[in-house]
């Protein structure tokens, strides 16, 4: 029988840039090759901060679920658009504060599948930490794979981190987040954070990933990001910056990337 992981890695073009190649060698990681370096530096040519926002999206990331786990008692989150693991990822700082933790995370791009069979691994006894290969333009079968780990009577986060600008359509970014939404619990949360057309250098970048190669990311308004969270209770201090949102930095300056963690009433 073949092996799915050979089968996966046969699909991948390495002179080709990819997205998660790239935000992985922004974030400082390994797993990249040259065609993602050349567009990542493209880009960083004219936005130099974009490897800032790299950065902190994780450390969001980290502050957001030890919140979540921490203080809001949540025990269930659904990653989806994972992308290549690197550092803190979020079932390690979700167990780190309980370990009875469950983790789903989903993806839909063969690379990031063959790293998560691999480095995804649970990190206790108590808990579970698995992997749903799914679009989140099929919220259903995202669905579908989740509900045969997570209890969805029972609060859920449900995490979009930096992923919904691959769609143009904030319409649909809107019902992709809904329909998720909609299948969890009272006590739920939305963890959602994206990069913002709040200054005109980030726009130049991202028209830069395109020239290089990239898959065009769309760059929203805040107020855009914030239709995203209606009907739903926004947890302090609201949709603001990623730096700004419970900083474990004071001093850390504003970014063109706003996120907000909301729950559901």
């Amino acid at each position: 029988m073949a092996d799915p992981n050979s089968e996966l890695a046969e699909q991948l073009q390495f002179d080709v840039p990819h997205a998660a190649r790239i935000w992985n060698y922004w974030m400082g990681g390994k797993d990249n090759y040259e065609a993602d370096r050349a567009a990542g530096d493209a880009v960083a040519a004219v936005y130099p901060e974009i490897v800032v926002m790299a950065r902190q999206s994780r450390r969001f990331l980290i502050r957001a679920v030890r919140f979540l786990a921490a203080e809001a008692g949540v025990r269930q989150f659904l990653d989806v658009g994972t992308g290549l693991p690197t550092m803190q990822n979020t079932h390690e700082v979700a167990q780190q504060v309980a370990p009875e933790s469950r983790i789903v995370y989903v993806d839909n791009d063969p690379l990031v599948l063959v790293h998560a069979r691999a480095l995804l691994a649970n990190t206790t006894s108590e808990g579970l930490t698995t992997y749903v290969h799914a679009d989140y333009h099929d919220p259903e079968k995202i669905l579908a794979g989740a509900e045969k780990v997570l209890d969805f009577d029972r609060p859920v986060a449900v995490m979009f981190m930096g992923v919904l600008g691959y769609e143009p359509d904030l319409d649909v970014v809107r019902s992709i987040v809904g329909r998720v939404m909609d299948a969890t619990a009272p006590g739920s949360h939305l963890v959602l954070w994206d990069g913002t057309d709040t200054s005109p250098a980030v726009v130049e970048g991202a028209d830069k990933l395109v020239q290089s190669g990239g898959v065009p990311y769309i760059l929203r308004s805040p107020d855009a990001l914030a239709r995203c969270f209606e009907g739903l209770e926004m947890v302090e201090p609201g949709l603001v910056p990623i730096t700004r949102w419970r900083p474990d930095d004071p001093d850390a300056g504003p970014i063109d990337a706003y996120g907000a963690v909301a729950r559901k009433p």
